[in-house]
């Protein structure tokens, strides 16, 4: 692979990771099982991804994600607890990718993936709470299902195809930053619609006296 393929298989991992960190943890292994991944002498750094403690643990993880996902508003205490987890998770995704003969660049990829991861995690995040404050609980589950579909998928994409693993890397991107823009734009009208309610309620009553009959 060529430096360009590289960081974008780096940049699309990171992204993903920043929605489903276990399941791009298992998946990345599992693609190097089955020879999907053609591992180059400084890329030998994620063989540990294969090791089969890893894959098993990644794999128990990523079915307890995959069921705490799909349960309206665990899934945003779930988003908060790896708030940390999954930044720190695709920044070093992105460092055991990239030429450890080069530390400028591994610095460079470590910082880009855990932005990434970050991002990705803050619309994802966001998305759900927006999705949970939704009157209809079905949307939870339909969309935290593509979710794992398209993560699935992008993964699968990347690593064979790292061709394009750039272009998949932008539309991650392009898509988060309008997860983050939508989620926004809801969450400030929710609380916008609420701050007056807030307001009018905390008033007094205000009390009218009529004139007696002496008045």
């Amino acid at each position: 692979m060529d430096i360009m393929a590289i960081l974008g298989v780096a940049g699309s991992v990171s992204l993903l990771a920043g929605w489903r960190l276990y399941l791009s943890i298992f998946s990345t292994g599992l693609a190097m099982r089955i020879g999907a991944i053609p591992l180059p002498e400084h890329l030998k750094a994620l063989e540990i991804l294969a090791d089969p403690w890893v894959m098993g643990i990644a794999a128990v993880a990523a079915v307890i994600e995959f069921f705490a996902d799909k349960v309206m508003w665990l899934d945003s205490i779930w988003d908060a607890v790896h708030t940390l987890i999954r930044p720190i998770g695709g920044a070093l995704l992105a460092l055991a990718i990239i030429d450890p003969a080069d530390p400028a660049t591994q610095v460079i990829a470590f910082l880009l993936g855990g932005g990434a991861s970050l991002a990705a995690h803050a619309g994802k995040a966001g998305a759900r709470a927006v999705v949970n404050a939704s009157p209809e609980p079905v949307s939870n589950v339909a969309v935290s299902t593509a979710e794992d579909v398209v993560t699935a998928g992008l993964l699968y994409t990347a690593y064979e195809y790292p061709a394009i693993a750039g272009g998949v890397a932008l539309m991650l991107l392009v898509l988060v930053t309008v997860l983050l823009l939508a989620a926004r734009r809801v969450l400030r009208k929710l609380f916008t619609r609420r701050a007056p309610d807030t307001a009018t309620a905390g008033q007094a009553p205000i009390e009218t006296t009529l004139p007696g009959p002496g008045g």
